[in-house]
Order: C-alpha cells, then structure tokens, then sequence
C-alpha cells in the first residue's frame, strides 16, 4: 500500500494477465446485478504464492486466488456454479486441476477462500495446514456437476441458464 494505489495495482495485473494469458475470473449476475466473482490464473502470475507455507501449486494446476459472494446471494449455489464456470473454462485450456489455498480461519473481509467452502465445491485437501491448507480439484469430477448445477440455478433463478449469468473478466 505504500508504493501505489491497490485498485490501480490490481487493475494492471489484471490487464497484463488478460494480454499474456486470457481470462482470469469470472462475475456471477442474478437479474444482472453482480452477485459474486472468483479470480484465478497459473502460480507464475501469483509470484507472492510461494510465501504460502503449503507451497508450490502443481505445475499442472491453475491457482484459484479469491472468491467472494454477496452475503444477499449466498447460499444458493452461485458459488458453486462459480467454481464450475472456472473449471469449463480451464478444461477448454487443457488444464487437470485447480489448487488453492483455504483459510481455516475464515475471517471476514479476507480475500482468502474459507477451507470450507472449497471442500463443499468438491476440492480435497492435499497439503494439510492448521491455517492454510493447499486444496485441489480435479477437473474431471468438477464436469460431472454441470447437470447437477443447471437444475439447482433453474429451480432458484427461474428461466436463466449458467451460461447467461456468468461473464469473463
């Protein structure tokens, strides 16, 4: 926070992810409101995940840094299908896997994913941590929850399908 602006900070990385590598997150919009986001990219665009102590990612895993849904909208499925729209998306991309590293603590207003709700969204833990374990989901077990994902969205949203409400960043 010293050397510059963290809006500006984030931006730029953003744009220099976007122009090196392609989408790095995604938006979730519920009667086009924005309800929730998720950010990820490979470990070599996260320089500062190595100072994790379950470190490194696997060279065949993206990082999923943050993921955050609006406190009116939890709780039904939308980061589930979050998750799913970033594993649509890595697959196309020929990647096996997303890590990530949970918080077990789970404070508010953190960016960091609570270990929980990663393990509810189908990761497993494969570097135990009393802080900050590293999880992983396979990308092959994450496809088989699109059906799944589908009915519940349209049971909660009505007529609008997964593909309408997420957006690329």
């Amino acid at each position: 926070m010293d050397t510059g602006d963290p809006g500006l900070e984030k931006e730029a990385w953003i744009s220099s992810t976007l122009l090196e590598w392609g989408s790095c997150g995604k938006i979730v919009y519920v009667d086009d409101v924005p309800a929730g986001f998720v950010m990820y990219a490979p470990p070599l665009y996260v320089p500062r995940s190595v100072a994790f102590p379950t470190s490194p990612v696997s060279a065949d895993a993206v990082l999923l840094m943050t993921a955050h849904i609006l406190p009116e909208f939890a709780g039904g499925g939308l980061g589930r299908m979050l998750v799913q729209g970033v594993a649509k998306d890595l697959t196309r991309r020929a990647v096996k896997a997303i890590e990530a590293f949970g918080d077990l603590k789970g404070e508010d207003g953190a960016c960091m994913v609570p270990a929980d709700y990663l393990l509810s969204v189908g990761f497993k833990t494969v570097r135990p941590h009393h802080r900050y374990p590293r999880l992983r989901l396979e990308l092959k077990s994450a496809l088989s929850w699109r059906e799944d994902v589908e009915v519940a969205l349209e049971r909660l949203l009505g007529s609008m399908t997964p593909e309408g409400a997420l957006r690329p960043v």
